[in-house]
């Protein structure tokens, strides 16, 4: 389990992404009126109102591969980010503040993961994912492992899906890993079995999913604006109406201009 998650409670993790026009990352980071780092103290839809285990951005500029910032640091009182944010602009970024409660703080922990031109952040927990380690790492190929840096479930799964075939159908290798990894914890009689809800890009789109083999599956919202898209784990503004929320066992696909809903059934 990589995120705090109370019995009922939508929300652990939390983590937004834009595509269209280019952004200061800091428009949604930190001056929105419910910004990430807002809400990684305070907020508006989960229980967990605290997240102070680390924080991460994946940006895409002028290379095909994204740049990626992490540090254990709350989001808070890291310097570097509010810099960061406030002088890079960018057509795609994705950011994420975690919440831990059983793999280690450390940096090769933080979300989001990257591998060649993907980046990928994730909210939610595999049941047992402690004694189950073993075997999980066991389903990652073995051309993807040297990217298994981390211990974490969710770094996992995206790798697993990555040998799946990320880069010719995104949403159909996530949904294919999430349905394997969830039935290692099926087997082994560990509940929740899967709670997943994530957001992963190629710099091209943004692609997100929101799924539980329970009742409880993580939150997940989308607003159109007039210059891209943002989806976020929640809404980063007090004008909920604004935001549209994605049904559970559903994932999105958009470019920053139009956005396509499926079916994400693992």
């Amino acid at each position: 389990m990589d995120c705090l998650h109370e019995k009922g409670d939508r929300l652990m993790c939390r983590f937004l992404s834009w595509i269209g026009a280019p952004r200061f990352l800091d428009d949604f980071v930190l001056k929105a009126d419910q910004s990430l780092v807002t809400l990684s103290r305070s907020a508006l839809v989960g229980k967990t109102s605290l997240n102070a285990d680390g924080f991460g951005l994946a940006w895409y500029s002028e290379r095909e591969t994204p740049c990626i910032y992490k540090d254990v640091y709350p989001a808070w009182s890291d310097a570097n980010l509010m810099q960061i944010a406030s002088h890079t602009k960018a057509r795609v970024f994705l950011a994420h503040v975690r919440a831990s409660t059983s793999t280690a703080t450390s940096r090769n922990n933080c979300h989001p993961f990257s591998r060649g031109r993907w980046s990928f952040m994730h909210n939610g927990q595999l049941g047992g994912h402690l004694k189950l380690r073993q075997k999980l790492d066991g389903m990652i190929p073995l051309e993807c492992y040297d990217q298994r840096y981390g211990a974490t479930d969710s770094e996992a799964i995206f790798l697993v899906a990555a040998g799946l075939g990320l880069d010719q159908a995104p949403i159909v290798a996530m949904e294919q890993a999430v349905g394997r990894v969830q039935a290692l914890a099926q087997e082994a009689n560990h509940t929740p079995h899967m709670r997943f809800a994530a957001c992963w890009s190629d710099g091209l789109k943004v692609y997100a999913a929101r799924y539980a083999s329970d009742r409880f599956a993580p939150s997940l919202f989308y607003q159109t604006r007039d210059d891209g898209i943002v989806i976020s784990s929640e809404p980063l503004d007090e004008n909920v109406e604004g935001w549209i929320e994605v049904s559970p066992n559903t994932a999105i696909a958009t470019d920053g201009r139009t956005l396509e809903q499926r079916d994400f059934r693992p």
